[in-house]
Order: structure tokens, then C-alpha cells, then sequence
């Protein structure tokens, strides 16, 4: 896996230096327009994605395309991302209020005036936008690996000391994320994702159910995601009769998946739950030793899906 991630205080000239550094490298260049792109096309709209869930879904696009090509990553708070999968090279760009409000003038056609107020407005923008998303509004020097000014650099000179630095951690040769990783990436992302409601584009199964709980929303948002067809509560199976034959109590698990003929019934951590819950599974095996059905934890999702060699089968991004 390889990932440059660079960002830049407002006025640095981020992009051009990112597109530089890609060229060196060649790595594939992703910047903030073509990420709003992709998110318009996974997710039908590119305000689609609440801010909350902005580091899932940017993960999710970036690990798929990561597939294809390392990746020099020119977005905003994108340094956040990946933090447990080295090598990931994080930069940041940095200038003296001058030179940022001259390349504002340059760039807006504006008076110095003008320039720093409009300089001013991108900061709290991006502070309000990162505080959103991540809880913070600013972050430690800790948060990026290489540090470099502009005030004496050009482009092409920050662009060779970047690909110096990447080549220096190992991220230049490290190649393309491995197929393995990009699956739990997914699943990981996916999660996330189905917690904030958020499903692929042109999938609308989800207006027409109205849910007993949260947990079986979620659920049904990661069957979505991966194109697993599903049914809810579609069958109760008579479990407990009385002395005259007649139902006293009957089970009906929350889903059925065609596609593997499985009837499943979620469950959370608390122990009682659980207990109950395996309780009627066993009553309906006894009785119905030909239907199958399981009770689910998270775990088990993620099982099913890697067991099956379902985690390619997403919607493309």
C-alpha cells in the first residue's frame, strides 16, 4: 500500500505541488474536485455524506482506487486517514501569511485587503469542517510526517524533496494496496457508513421497511452495500404450543438472504438478549431441523462475506 496525502494552509499552491509529486512518483493524483465526483457517483449526491461520515465514504473511495495504483491524495483532512497502515507518507505545506495572501491575489484577482479577509474565511472554514468531522479543530505537528514552507520553494523543489521522502520511508516502492486490506478497509468503511443511514447510490429497499430497532437498519445498509438480496421478517415459525395443539409463541428472525437460503436473527452484546435469542434458535432447529437460520453478531457479517468472497461485490466507486 502507498498513500502521499498532502495538504496545505489556504494559499500554498497545494494542488499544483501534489500533481508535481504525483508526476515524480507516478502515483495516481486524487484531489478535492475529482473526490467530490466520486462521492456524487457512489452516493447520488455529493452532499450525500454527512460530515461525520466524511473520513468513511473518502476511505472507502480511496482504498478502491488504491487497488489500481498508489496514491498521492490532495484533500483536506485526508492526513486523518489511514492511521493504523504504513507506509502512508503525511505532509503538510506551510507559508508566512504574506506569500499565502499574495497567492490569493494572484489567484482571485483581489486587492491585499480583500485577499486576507477571503484568507481569513477559508481558515475558520476549514477549522469549523475538521472540528465536524473529527472532533478538533486544529492538529499537532505529530499529525504529519514532513513539514516544509514555501516562503523560499517553488513547487518543483518541494516536489523532489517530497519524493525523496517517500522513497526514504518506503512508501515509493510499497505498490498498490493489497486486495486482503482493501476488503477489511471496505468493511470497516462500510460499517460506518450503514450507522449513518448511508447506502450506494440507487438503492431504495430501505424507504419502504420501517425497522424494530437501529442495529436492523444497519444491517440491512450493509446487505446493500454488498448487493445481497434481502428479506425482512418475511416468515414466523410456530415454536412453543399448548396442551391442545394451538401456537402459544412463535419466532420470526429479522432476516432472510435468498441467497444462502439463511434466515438471520441479529443480537447485540448484552448477555440476555443473546441468551433469549439462542434459545428460540434452538426451539426452531429442534422443529425445523431443515430450516437454517443463525443468530449474528457483527463478526458474523464480516465472516459471511469474506467466507463467500463477497467483498469485491460493491458498487464501483
Amino acid at each position: 500500500m502507498a498513500f502521499v496525502t498532502i495538504a496545505g494552509e489556504p494559499g500554498c499552491r497545494t494542488e499544483e505541488v501534489a500533481r508535481l509529486t504525483a508526476q515524480l512518483l507516478r502515483f495516481e493524483l486524487v484531489t478535492e474536485s475529482m473526490l467530490r465526483e466520486r462521492i456524487a457517483r457512489h452516493f447520488g449526491s455529493e452532499n450525500a455524506i454527512p460530515e461525520k461520515a466524511w473520513s468513511a465514504a473518502v476511505t472507502s473511495i480511496l482504498a478502491r482506487i488504491g487497488l489500481e495504483a498508489p496514491v498521492v491524495v490532495c484533500v483536506p483532512d485526508a492526513e486523518m486517514l489511514f492511521p493504523d497502515l504504513p507506509p502512508v507518507l503525511r505532509v503538510q505545506l506551510v507559508a508566512s501569511e504574506a506569500r499565502r495572501t499574495g497567492a490569493l491575489m494572484i489567484e482571485h484577482r483581489l486587492d491585499r485587503a480583500a485577499a486576507r479577509h477571503l484568507l481569513g474565511q477559508i481558515e475558520r472554514h476549514q477549522r469549523l469542517t475538521r472540528k465536524k468531522r473529527f472532533g478538533r479543530a486544529y492538529l499537532a505537528a505529530s499529525a504529519y510526517d514532513v513539514t516544509v514552507s514555501l516562503d523560499n520553494l517553488d513547487g518543483a523543489h518541494v516536489a523532489t524533496l517530497l519524493e525523496a521522502a517517500a522513497r526514504a520511508r518506503g512508501v515509493a516502492d510499497a505498490g498498490k494496496l493489497a486486495e486482503a486490506t482493501e476488503a477489511q478497509l471496505q468493511f470497516q468503511a462500510r460499517m460506518q457508513l450503514a450507522q449513518h443511514g448511508i447506502t450506494p447510490a440507487g438503492y431504495v429497499a430501505l424507504k419502504k421497511k420501517i425497522f424494530a430497532n437501529p442495529s436492523e437498519e444497519i444491517f440491512a445498509n450493509l446487505l446493500d452495500f454488498y448487493r445481497i438480496h434481502w428479506e425482512y421478517e418475511p416468515k414466523s415459525f410456530p415454536i412453543q404450543f399448548d396442551a391442545e395443539g394451538k401456537v402459544t409463541e412463535a419466532f420470526t428472525p429479522d432476516f432472510y438472504l435468498p441467497e444462502f437460503d439463511l434466515y438471520v436473527e441479529l443480537t447485540t452484546m448484552k448477555q440476555a438478549h443473546v441468551t433469549r435469542k439462542n434459545h428460540k434458535v434452538r426451539m426452531l432447529r429442534s422443529l425445523y431441523p431443515h430450516i437454517n437460520v443463525q443468530v449474528f453478531y457483527q463478526k458474523d457479517f464480516q465472516n459471511l462475506i469474506f467466507k463467500h468472497g463477497l467483498s469485491g461485490r460493491t458498487v464501483e466507486v
